[in-house]
This record gives structure tokens, C-alpha cells and sequence, in this order.
């Protein structure tokens, strides 16, 4: 299965993974399972840092550098195409990380792994819902 983990998603999977589902779990742990990563997800994931909502020693970039190198992940680049069909999709949500990340997933031809309700049913999209 080809993956795009939403950023809460690659989070929970670093930082506490016993809020992943098991079906997430095991698509994580599988090294059959392609996963992909949007530079979004680092971009918030550093913001996350910056407003102190989670702590990343000993410092965010190096925080991240580091998780980039342990799980094989493919980079989901943020191309003008993307840029173009964030517009087109239906998102049930007003956050511009979650139209690129839905966008992604589009353009990619990747299966979008969250557990945010409004990104489970974008029509064209498909999603792996974490529990």
C-alpha cells in the first residue's frame, strides 16, 4: 500500500503510538508499505514546536532531521500541480496544511492515513481512517 501519513499521524507513530489504531500500526511497521511525507508535515510539525504545543530535543530541525532518517519515507513534494487541485477538492476544512495534504494524496495516487473527520470523505481521496 502506498501511504501519506497526515502529520498527526507521523507524529503519534514517533511520539506515542498508542494512539495509532492497530491497522495504522501495522501499516507503519511493514517495510512492504510505501510511506510518504509532506514537507507540510515537517512545516507543521515545526510550528507546533514554535508555539511549545510539543517539545523537540535538542532542537526541532535536528529533532525532525533525525525522525526523517529512521522511517523510510518517499518526499510528497509541494508542486504547482498540488497547489492547483488544493483549490479543486471539496475539504471540509478551512486549514491550507490540510487542502495540501489532501492534495497530495490526490496528485501522488497515495491513500491519505488520519484521523481527522474532516479529511475522511473528499471525494477522490482515499483515506485510511486511524481509530
Amino acid at each position: 500500500m502506498r501511504v501519506l501519513l497526515d502529520t498527526h499521524i507521523w507524529l503519534w507513530s514517533l511520539l506515542d503510538p498508542d494512539r495509532l489504531g492497530p491497522r495504522t500500526r501495522a501499516l507503519i511497521e511493514d517495510a512492504a508499505d510505501e510511506k510518504w511525507l509532506s514537507p507540510i508535515s515537517v512545516w507543521e510539525t515545526l510550528m507546533l514546536a514554535g508555539r511549545g504545543r510539543i517539545v523537540l530535543e535538542p532542537d526541532p530541525e535536528a529533532w525532525i532531521r533525525s525522525r526523517l532518517v529512521r522511517l523510510p519515507l518517499h518526499e510528497a513534494a509541494v508542486t504547482a500541480e498540488v497547489a492547483f487541485v488544493s483549490q479543486r477538492l471539496r475539504v471540509d476544512s478551512s486549514d491550507p496544511a490540510d487542502r495540501f495534504l489532501a492534495a497530495s494524496a490526490f496528485v501522488y495516487g497515495l491513500t491519505l492515513v488520519t484521523a481527522d473527520g474532516r479529511l475522511r470523505h473528499i471525494p477522490g481521496i482515499d483515506v485510511l481512517p486511524n481509530p
